[in-house]
C-alpha cells in the first residue's frame, strides 16, 4: 500500500512539474538555455506636415491587433502637442492637437513587437461577426460584366474562400477578357483603390470583405509604406488574400496596422501631410522578451515568474533555489554511494561558503582553518571547558585565524585572501567542533574520513550549485523543485546496497548464494 502511495505521489509531482514547464516554454517562450536572444522589431511612423499658423489636429490610425506579432511597448513622441487615444472596437486612433502650428511639424509613433508563440496566436473575437454587405446597384456596362463573372466563378468554386481565390485569379489575368477589362477600368492593381474595386465586385455575391493595411518587416529599411491587403469572412473567420494573385494568407513578417477603409491620416489645420515608416530589428534577451510577453498577454503563468520580486530578493532566491540541488548531491553520495559526511547539510553550507572564495581558494582556506582550529580545539579540551563557552572560544579563534590570513595575504599581494572575511564563521566553527567530537569518539581515521567526505561532497555541490545552466533553469522554472522532491521520495524508498558496501563486502557477497543473501 505504501509503495502504491509513493508511486502515485511521485507521478503527481512529475506530471505537475512537467506540465508547468511545458506551458511556460510553449506559451511564454521562456528559454531552456541561458544567453539566448530573440529579435525584437521596432517600427517607427513619422508624420510630417506644414503648419498654417493656427490650431492643428492630427488623427493617425495606430495598430490594435498586430496579427502574428505581439506588441511589447509603444511610444508617442511630440513637442507642444496634446495626445489622446481613441478606442472604437478594433480601431485605435491617436489624436495630436496644438493651439498653434507653424512651419514644418513632425510627430512620431514607435512600437516594438515580437512574434507570437503558436499557443498564443491571435484569434478573431466571436462578438465581431460582421453582417453581409448590401448588393450594390451596378450600372451598365459594369452590371452585365460583374454578373457574368460572378456566375462563371460560382460554377468553379466550392465555398466562399475558393470563390474569392478564383475571382482574384481571373481579375488579375495577364490576358483578360472583355468583362475583366470593363471591371478593371484604369485602377492600378495592388493599390488601395484596387482593394475597394474588389470589395465592390464581391459585394455583388454578398461576401463580407474589408481592407487591411500592413507593413512587411524588413530590417533597416527606411521609407517603407503600408501594403493594402484583402480580408474575406466566410461566416466563421477572416482570411487574407493577396489582391494581385489570389493566394490565401499574408506576406511573411506582415504586421497589421489598420483595418477598414478609413484614411490612415487626417489633418485639420495644416497641409502637405505625409507619413513614412522605418523598420529596424535588434536582439534582446529571450528571457526578457518572454517576461514582457507574459505581461502584455495577461497570462496567468506570469504570476509564477519571479521577476516581480525586488532585485535583492531575486538574488537571494538565485542562491536559495540551488540549495535543493546541493541537497540531492548529499543524498546521493550518502544514500547510494555511502560516503560519510560531517552532518547532513554541513557540506551544503560549505559549498555556499565556497561561492564567496571560489573553489580553489575555498578548499585551501577550509583545510588551513580547519587544521589550525582542530589544533587549538584540542588544546582547549585540556582545560575541560563547558560546551557553550568552548564553542564560543573556538569561534573567537576562527575569527582570529581568518584575520591573520587576511593580513598575510595583504602583505604578499594575494587579494583572494581578503575574501576569507566573508567565509561563514559559524560553518567553520561547527566543522571544527564536529570533527573534534568524531576524533574523540571514533578516532582520527573516522574524523579524517568524514572531513574529506564532507569536502568532496561540498566540492561537487559547489559545481552543481554554481552551474549557469542549472541556475537559469531553476530560477525560471522553480517547478523543478517538484521533480527534486519526487527524486528524494524515490531515494527514500531505496533499500539496496550502497556502493561503498558493495566494494567493502564484495568477496563475501560473491561467495554467498543468492537465496541466502539478506534483503535490506
Amino acid at each position: 500500500m505504501r509503495r502504491l502511495q509513493t508511486s502515485l505521489l511521485v507521478l503527481l509531482l512529475v506530471t505537475a512539474a512537467s506540465a508547468l514547464i511545458y506551458l511556460k516554454v510553449s506559451q511564454l517562450g521562456l528559454p531552456l538555455t541561458p544567453g539566448q536572444l530573440e529579435p525584437v522589431w521596432a517600427v517607427e511612423a513619422k508624420i510630417e506636415f506644414e503648419g498654417e499658423g493656427r490650431a492643428a489636429l492630427v488623427k493617425f490610425d495606430v495598430p490594435d491587433e498586430l496579427g502574428a506579432f505581439l506588441r511589447l511597448d509603444e511610444y508617442f513622441v511630440s513637442r507642444s502637442y496634446g495626445l489622446n487615444i481613441e478606442q472604437d472596437k478594433s480601431d485605435r486612433r491617436a489624436e495630436w492637437s496644438t493651439r498653434r502650428a507653424r512651419g514644418t511639424q513632425r510627430l512620431y509613433y514607435r512600437t516594438e513587437m515580437v512574434p507570437r508563440t503558436v499557443e498564443t496566436a491571435a484569434e478573431t473575437p466571436k462578438d465581431r461577426q460582421p453582417k453581409p454587405p448590401a448588393k450594390p446597384d451596378y450600372q451598365e456596362p459594369q452590371a452585365s460584366a460583374i454578373q457574368d463573372l460572378l456566375s462563371e466563378v460560382r460554377a468553379e468554386s466550392a465555398n466562399v474562400f475558393t470563390f474569392v481565390s478564383q475571382l482574384l485569379v481571373k481579375l488579375n489575368d495577364a490576358n483578360p477578357d472583355g468583362n475583366v477589362e470593363i471591371i478593371r477600368g484604369k485602377v492600378e492593381r495592388g493599390s488601395e483603390a484596387w482593394i475597394e474595386r474588389l470589395q465592390y465586385v464581391l459585394a455583388g455575391a454578398r461576401i463580407t470583405t474589408r481592407m487591411v493595411r500592413g507593413i512587411v518587416l524588413e530590417d533597416r529599411v527606411a521609407n517603407q509604406h503600408l501594403v493594402p491587403w484583402l480580408e474575406v469572412h466566410n461566416g466563421q473567420r477572416w482570411e487574407g488574400f493577396d489582391p494581385q494573385t489570389g493566394d490565401k494568407g499574408y506576406p511573411e513578417n506582415f504586421v497589421r496596422w489598420t483595418v477598414g477603409n478609413d484614411p490612415l491620416l487626417e489633418l485639420d489645420g495644416g497641409r502637405n501631410a505625409r507619413v513614412s515608416f522605418a523598420v529596424s530589428r535588434y536582439a534582446q534577451s529571450l528571457t526578457s522578451v518572454a517576461r514582457e510577453r507574459a505581461e502584455v498577454s495577461h497570462s496567468w503563468l506570469a504570476n509564477l515568474l519571479l521577476f516581480d520580486l525586488p532585485i535583492n530578493t531575486q538574488n537571494v532566491y538565485r542562491i536559495l533555489l540551488m540549495v535543493p540541488l546541493g541537497a540531492i548531491i548529499v543524498a546521493f553520495m550518502r544514500t547510494i554511494v555511502g560516503i560519510p559526511t560531517l552532518g547532513t547539510f554541513m557540506p551544503i553550507l560549505v559549498a555556499i561558503a565556497f561561492r564567496e572564495t571560489e573553489l580553489a581558494w575555498g578548499i585551501v582556506l577550509f583545510v588551513v582553518v580547519t587544521l589550525a582550529g582542530l589544533s587549538l580545539r584540542f588544546y582547549l579540551e585540556r582545560l575541560q571547558l563547558l560546551l557553550v563557552p568552548r564553542l564560543c572560544s573556538v569561534l573567537v579563534l576562527v575569527v582570529l585565524l581568518m584575520l591573520a590570513i587576511s593580513l598575510v595575504s595583504s602583505k604578499i599581494g594575494l587579494d583572494r585572501g581578503f575574501s576569507i572575511a566573508l567565509f561563514p564563521v559559524v560553518i567553520l566553527t561547527m566543522v571544527i567542533e564536529h570533527m573534534s567530537v568524531v576524533w574523540e569518539e571514533s578516532g582520527p581515521g573516522a574524523a579524517l574520513q568524514e572531513g574529506l567526505g564532507s569536502l568532496l561532497v561540498a566540492v561537487l555541490g559547489f559545481l552543481v550549485m554554481t552551474n549557469d545552466y542549472l541556475t537559469h533553469i531553476v530560477f525560471l522554472f522553480p517547478e523543478v523543485l517538484l521533480l527534486l522532491l519526487a527524486v528524494f521520495i524515490m531515494m527514500g524508498r531505496y533499500t539496496g546496497y550502497r556502493v561503498s558496501e558493495i566494494m567493502r563486502f564484495k568477496d563475501i557477497v560473491e561467495d554467498t548464494p543468492p537465496d541466502a543473501r539478506p534483503d535490506r
